[in-house]
């Protein structure tokens, strides 16, 4: 047993290296953020979309097209506006004089990497569109249903601190999202490693696409491959059912918490811990690894009180508060 073990785990170190790769090329363009990086990564392995949040100038945009040019994958980037249609997103049907035909023009929701720029900036009909490409990995155009290439992934971004001009995200969709990240300032060294490499007016840098679309579908299938012992579900269990019910696991926070994490929360983090165990070379899950993803998995889908934002409370320090509290196996 101790052998197989051994052996699995230098499986997964050696196809992880191909991860190492993706890391090293877009370490080159983007300094810091290595949070960021291995999210994005974690969701290609997981096959989970994700939304970005963080004030403008953090290379959230850089971030996402950096990875894409790792990739040899189709990539497409829409810039959402408030006058952006359905069918601009996902293409119309145009009639064809010579044949006296409607025939589809697909639109750039056809690719395997979507960067949805200031997601929150189009209006309800544009965002039930994108719900169905996102759930569903399908798109409805006129009265035929089109299936997306896979690996499909929706990686969105938004401003957290303008509002004018933007629509609240539906929670449905909000609650598609495998993660939501929050972008954060460099530190004082990385943001000098920023100057010394793009303060200047001519800043090119060449990355190379190391990752193929089958190695892509080979990794997810080690994903689910990865072994997790039932005291780790338990656990995720508990940590779930905390934000349901945070008086029944000792957690003082049951007036701050309005609606706890859906059943979806559940299942992404159990995938969300098996990919983190193989970004880490392993092919087992450990408690750590539920740890490091709970943020990600959990802050958009713990909605709070008038009482926590009288407290000026947030979703982290609830969760927080609960990761701290919850017996670990």
């Amino acid at each position: 047993m101790h052998e197989d073990i051994i052996k699995m785990n230098e499986r997964y170190q050696a196809e992880s290296e191909i991860l190492q790769k993706v890391r090293n090329e877009v370490g080159k363009v983007i300094i810091g953020q290595e949070d960021l990086i291995d999210a994005l990564l974690l969701a290609l392995l997981c096959n989970g979309h994700v939304l970005i949040e963080g004030i403008p100038g953090l290379a959230k945009t850089l971030a996402v097209t950096t990875l894409a040019q790792t990739l040899h994958a189709g990539f497409n980037r829409i810039q959402f506006t408030p006058d952006l249609l359905p069918g601009d997103l996902l293409g119309t049907m145009m009639y064809n004089p010579g044949t006296n035909e409607f025939t589809p023009h697909l639109g750039p929701i056809f690719a395997n990497i979507i960067l949805a720029d200031e997601i929150n900036r189009s209006p309800a009909k544009v965002q039930s569109a994108l719900l169905e490409a996102m759930q569903e990995h399908q798109v409805s155009i006129g009265d035929q249903t089109y299936k997306l290439d896979e690996p499909f992934l929706v990686l969105a971004t938004q401003n957290p601190v303008e509002q004018e001009g933007t629509y609240h995200l539906p929670e449905a969709q909000v609650d598609r999202f495998m993660f939501k990240l929050d972008v954060v300032y460099p530190t004082k060294d990385e943001e000098h490693r920023i100057l010394k490499r793009m303060g200047k007016t001519n800043v090119k840098i060449d990355i190379q696409p190391v990752i193929e679309i089958d190695d892509i579908n080979r990794l997810r299938k080690m994903v689910d491959e990865v072994f997790m012992d039932e005291k780790i579900e338990h656990y995720i269990l508990d940590l779930v059912q905390a934000t349901r019910n945070p008086a029944k696991y000792g957690v003082d926070c049951a007036d701050m918490i309005r609606y706890g994490a859906s059943p979806r929360a559940t299942i992404f983090l159990a995938v969300a811990s098996r990919g983190r165990a193989m970004l880490n070379g392993r092919g087992y899950v450990v408690p750590q690894d539920v740890k490091d993803v709970a943020l990600d998995v959990l802050r958009h889908r713990v909605l709070l009180t008038y009482e926590a934002a009288a407290e000026e409370k947030n979703s982290e320090d609830i969760l927080r508060q609960i990761l701290d509290t919850v017996e670990v196996p």
